[in-house]
């Protein structure tokens, strides 16, 4: 499964967050695209129409399990896809922003 560390992620990679709803709300990373894993095959193709054409795709969850098997999914269909190693607690503890859908500060649920 190839992995990326939050530290190798650069402002303006595309992010999926496949954490359900209320992970999201409680806090996210800024522009990430929102799709709960639970909902993902029925909404794939929202990702199709987001994600850039020749862009990688880069996968996180609450700690990377979740994250992980959505980027094998994402992987087998020919999509550029990593899993971001550790999630969006790592994500929060290297002190990268999180934030509600308001813009306010967030936290990871």
């Amino acid at each position: 499964m190839p992995t990326v560390e939050v530290a190798d992620l650069k402002d303006g990679d595309f992010l999926l967050d496949v954490r359900e709803d209320d992970e999201w709300q409680a806090g996210h990373a800024e522009g990430a695209l929102h799709i709960p894993i639970s909902d993902f095959v029925a909404r794939y193709g929202e990702l199709t129409e987001a994600a850039p054409q020749d862009g990688r795709v880069h996968v996180i969850c609450r700690s990377g399990g979740r994250s992980a098997q959505v980027a094998m999914y994402l992987v087998q269909q020919g999509v550029d896809a990593v899993n971001v190693d550790g999630g969006m607690q790592v994500w929060a503890a290297a002190g990268r922003p999180v934030v509600t859908d308001e813009g306010q500060p967030g936290f990871v649920l």
